[in-house]
């Protein structure tokens, strides 16, 4: 039992690694104040890009410009959770189609 648990573990490894590939091309987007800070979080949860704008950037308001970073960094995370346990849930389905 435990060597069929053993050779499983290969084909599921595999379909992780490249599920967690396929997701470093996927990029979820968070927007606060109309678009003035916007956030790119790719679907591996990393910050791929941040854009502030000029209005806010010459407007001198740190403590704005850091709430509204926070706001939209935590839409882009949320929603790259989202995209991230779909394709793992994904992946694991392809392996054990019963389970999922």
């Amino acid at each position: 039992m435990f060597n069929k648990l053993m050779n499983q573990l290969g084909p599921m490894k595999e379909a992780m690694d490249q599920a967690k590939k396929k997701l470093d091309n996927i990029t979820a987007k968070g927007e606060a104040e109309d678009g003035q800070v916007v956030v790119y979080v790719n679907g591996n949860r990393r910050v791929t890009d941040i854009r502030i704008s000029r209005a806010l950037m010459d407007s001198g308001d740190k403590e704005t410009i850091e709430e509204l970073l926070q706001v939209a960094l935590n839409k882009a995370l949320a929603s790259a959770d989202s995209i991230n346990e779909m394709e793992m849930a994904g992946a694991a389905r392809g392996l054990m189609p019963g389970m999922f």
